[in-house]
């Protein structure tokens, strides 16, 4: 357990900002899943709106340092790479 009053502080810090990550995360997650779950339907349109919901949700994660900014970009390029692919077939 902390002893002084600035490592007790630092707990309360850590424990509030836990909680703040770990919503934003699961925030990011529900977007993604949804573009996932419009590109198993097939509807392209359904997904395009998707994944434009989808980004800035994602690169807000990335900038309040909730997940590394290259591991976002990856994200993106891959689900909009499955989204392009859904014209084609």
């Amino acid at each position: 357990m902390a002893n002084t009053a600035s490592a007790r502080k630092r707990i309360r810090q850590t424990a509030k900002r836990t909680l703040r990550n770990q919503a934003r995360k699961s925030r990011m997650r529900t977007f993604v899943k949804k573009v996932e779950a419009a590109c198993a339907t097939g509807d392209k349109a359904a997904a395009t709106e998707a994944l434009r919901l989808a980004q800035p949700e994602l690169q807000r994660a990335a900038g309040k340092g909730v997940i590394h900014r290259n591991t976002v970009s990856r994200k993106i390029s891959r689900l909009a790479a499955r989204v392009k692919a859904l014209a084609s077939a």
